[in-house]
């Protein structure tokens, strides 16, 4: 009974093995024939790329004119509409001009009798150097009414200069816008007594058309594009997205940059100006800066779909050899330009990008690529 069972037992086992031998060069051979997964592929060409950087910035007025009372008194008119523009030169505020019509008044009187003392003294300095010239006075004489005339003739100027002053101060009871703008509301009241050099203003002119947007730029960022190669265009025009999201339809320029880096901050304070005739930009709103950078040569764009983070997260795409054998590449990317990475090592000029299919392939996988249509590639690049 034990042979019979050892015998059937060796048998069975003879029959494992041939079954296993007669499969393995069947797999071997489904593997081989295998065919080699399809992949969509880009060409990809180095060109010069306009980067440009996302600043946050707040909008500022172009100019800015505090009104303040330059001399003491009551306001009796208030001749402006709060939140109305006003021009250069219009009449804002009068204060009360009593008092200082009556020392315009009183300089004038001063000038006229200033003016008789002077002209009395002239013809004695007459008189005494007409008997002079006879030997009638001493010299001491003739100096005398020389001198007595020079010191009239100075008082008469001292009274002019302050009839002038008087007539300063009376003017200035008008008070007067002194720049075209937007003015806000008022901050006093008809009847209030307002003061020369108080620090409330009465109101604020703000002008709106242009305005400024003030945006900081790390120094740090700054660096990294002009030693990536960036190249400056001779003029930098910038775009505005408003706090709802909308793209501002008027575009503007950099006017000034700050040529220090802040210590505290370790950022560089940019100005740009805009257009605002319907004075949509107000200030102290909140708007995203879109800004050239600057021009870097022989880069590539790779889309953003085809490029992927790697376990230490680093960026990494695959690309299609000579050999149709698929290569990952470490990428060196300096930001984004719509859908696209703007790539500055990693990738060549020629390289085939694989964009679609390599979900399904690992590196060293032989593929089947097949090159993208431009026209999709074109559509998705306007769609962007």
């Amino acid at each position: 009974m034990f042979s019979r069972f050892a015998r059937g037992a060796l048998l069975f086992c003879l029959l494992a093995g041939l079954a296993v031998t007669a499969f393995q060069p069947s797999a071997a051979l489904a593997q081989q024939e295998r065919p080699p997964s399809a992949v969509t592929v880009v060409t990809l060409h180095k060109q010069a790329v306009t980067v440009t950087a996302r600043l946050p910035g707040r909008v500022v007025a172009s100019g800015v004119a505090e009104v303040r009372p330059q001399v003491n008194g009551i306001i009796i008119e208030r001749l402006f509409e709060e939140g109305s523009r006003v021009r250069e030169g219009d009449v804002l505020y009068r204060i009360d001009p009593a008092t200082y019509e009556a020392q315009v008044a009183a300089a004038e009187a001063a000038v006229s009798q200033a003016r008789v003392a002077f002209d009395a003294a002239k013809r004695d300095a007459e008189r005494i150097s007409a008997l002079s010239s006879r030997n009638v006075v001493s010299e001491q004489s003739v100096d005398d009414a020389v001198s007595k005339r020079e010191t009239a003739a100075a008082a008469v100027q001292v009274a002019e200069a302050q009839r002038l002053a008087a007539r300063i101060n009376l003017d200035r009871t008008t008070i007067r816008a002194q720049l075209s703008g937007s003015i806000g509301r008022t901050l006093t009241t008809q009847g209030a007594l307002v003061t020369a050099g108080q620090s409330e203003p009465l109101s604020v002119i703000r002008k709106l058309d242009p305005v400024y947007v003030d945006v900081t730029q790390s120094a740090a960022e700054l660096i990294r594009w002009r030693r990536n190669g960036a190249r400056q265009e001779g003029s930098t025009t910038v775009r505005l997205t408003l706090a709802d999201r909308q793209a501002y339809e008027h575009t503007g320029e950099l006017t000034a940059a700050e040529p220090h880096v802040d210590e505290q901050t370790g950022v560089v304070l940019l100005r740009l100006e805009f257009p605002n005739p319907d004075e949509l930009l107000l200030p102290g709103m909140y708007v995203q800066v879109e800004m050239p950078q600057g021009v870097v040569e022989d880069i590539i764009l790779a889309p953003q779909g085809a490029v992927s983070r790697d376990r230490r997260g680093n960026p990494v795409a695959m690309v299609v050899n000579a050999e149709n054998i698929v290569e990952q590449r470490e990428l060196t990317v300096l930001g984004d330009r719509g859908a696209d990475w703007i790539v500055s090592d990693g990738l060549e000029e020629g390289d085939r990008l694989i964009v679609e299919g390599f979900q399904k392939i690992g590196v060293g996988a032989p593929v089947q690529p097949e090159e993208k249509p431009a026209e999709e590639t074109q559509m998705e690049e306007t769609q962007n």
